[in-house]
């Protein structure tokens, strides 16, 4: 018993020098903050909600609201510049509108991908997700490596020899709505867009046939949807993970993770097997990323994840988005039905009477195309890039420290009347061939060596469905 006096007086000693270490870790990080704040204050931006949290309150009160983040972006950008700051915690982020310092920053290898943003899509709640794929390789070696190889099956020529696969599936598309009208069956365009790219994709790509429009009982579509689900809720909160009544949501989709790369291992395997066997295989994208890949040297023992990144990378980015993409144009031609007629016009001139599109085709759809574009400029499938500033640099005429991120927005860039007038008008006309091309404010792909690979293969597609 006479020891416990002194076991407790030690614990309780303990317990106060624990709790002094968080009290000075705790200053000393609010010091820290407070440098980072002297450091950028002189930037614009608008005012803190705390000295601790910064902007994150407003920020998250925007999302949790179900409201358009980039919205606030966008008043924000209207209301304080070119470029302004928003602070979180330790954190200092740019907003940049300012079409010189886009160009000389997205244009340049020299400014790496943020891992701010990029590197917690590596995985999804301990899943590896997009991995070291082309959008989120930060080391421009590994990325270089990787677009290397795959920059061949998505040439121009390549995609010419795929006209039929592209013309199949959307011959499938108006066949399934020919028989929805005549059953007066409202039709889910959003859904009938997500089932026909996908498909598109995994012929095109990996000589699959899902044939998703038939009603298929393919978990592809539904793991897709709990991926983008799953990356949404991990990239903007961070705590999500840690309440109990979102475990099951969570292990759905680790599964959905799962799913996606099993599948890429499957298909990959088979393929390379066939190709070593010397057997006929599909001339599709993954059989010419597979001989390229061949011919490559210093073949690293990781090279099967980063063809398993970019399966998952094919699927998420470019199904998803090219069917918002499309979506928005049917909804669009829709309110505006003198566009609607134009569009119908062209097609008709082109394609007379023709049963299939070819790759000719496509370049003589220029309203069709201005359609689209303009589609992108409204409602871009990919809000923006951003990327790290290693060195000081000047936006507009502002001394930025090293260190920091900027972030460019396409969506705010695209609704800023400097760039666009009356911005908020659907008008195709600005893409018009005569038309003034947009000065480094109108990025839906990105620019410069970062810029989206499948870009030509979106191209194709949107024209031809």
């Amino acid at each position: 018993m006479a020891l416990f006096p002194f076991f407790a007086g030690w614990i309780g000693y303990l317990l106060i020098c624990l709790l002094g270490l968080i009290f000075l870790a705790f200053l000393c990080f609010c010091l820290y903050i407070k440098y980072i704040h002297l450091k950028y204050d002189h930037i614009p931006g608008p005012p803190r909600d705390s000295f601790l949290f910064g902007h994150l309150p407003t920020i998250l009160r925007e999302m949790s609201n179900d409201r358009v983040i980039h919205d606030k972006f966008l008043e924000w950008s209207e209301t304080y510049g070119p470029v302004y700051r928003i602070n979180g915690l330790h954190v200092v982020m740019l907003c940049v509108t300012c079409p010189d310092t886009t160009k000389e920053v997205l244009m340049s290898p020299k400014y790496p991908k943020d891992s701010l943003f990029y590197k917690r899509l590596f995985n999804l709640f301990g899943q590896r997700f997009l991995g070291n794929g082309l959008v989120t390789a930060q080391n421009h070696d590994v990325w270089y490596k990787q677009r290397r190889i795959m920059d061949p099956a998505f040439s121009s020529l390549y995609l010419r020899g795929q006209m039929g696969a592209f013309n199949e599936r959307a011959e499938k598309l108006m066949d399934k709505l020919a028989d929805m009208a005549d059953t007066n069956t409202a039709a889910n365009m959003h859904h009938m867009f997500n089932c026909v790219t996908l498909d598109v994709i995994s012929k095109v790509a990996f000589g699959v046939e899902l044939d998703l429009l038939k009603e298929s009982d393919s978990p592809f579509p539904k793991a897709i949807e709990m991926c983008l689900k799953g990356a949404i809720h991990y990239l903007r909160d961070f705590t999500f993970q840690l309440y109990p009544k979102n475990k099951k949501f969570i292990n759905e989709v680790k599964k959905s993770c799962q799913l996606l790369r099993s599948t890429g291992r499957q298909w990959i395997n088979e393929r390379k097997m066939a190709v070593q066997n010397g057997e006929d295989v599909p001339k599709d994208i993954l059989t010419q990323i597979l001989k390229t890949a061949g011919k490559e040297e210093n073949i690293a023992n990781d090279d099967e994840e980063l063809m398993l990144d970019n399966f998952v990378t094919f699927f998420i980015a470019g199904q998803e988005t090219t069917a918002n993409q499309l979506a928005f144009a049917v909804m669009e031609l829709g309110r505006l039905p003198e566009i609607l007629t134009k569009v119908r016009q062209e097609v008709d001139d082109v394609l007379g009477m023709k049963q299939e599109i070819n790759f000719d085709d496509l370049g003589k759809m220029t309203y069709l195309s201005q359609v689209l574009k303009e589609t992108l400029r409204l409602y871009p499938t990919a809000p923006g890039t951003s990327r790290f500033i290693p060195n000081d640099i000047v936006i507009n005429g502002i001394p930025i420290p090293a260190g920091v991120t900027c972030v460019f927005n396409s969506y705010v860039c695209g609704r800023l009347d400097k760039f666009f007038e009356d911005p908020l008008k659907f008008d195709p006309e600005r893409f018009h061939p005569d038309a003034a091309k947009p000065y480094y404010c109108y990025y839906p792909f990105a620019l410069g060596p970062r810029s989206c690979l499948g870009q030509s293969f979106a191209q194709v597609s949107r024209l031809s469905i």
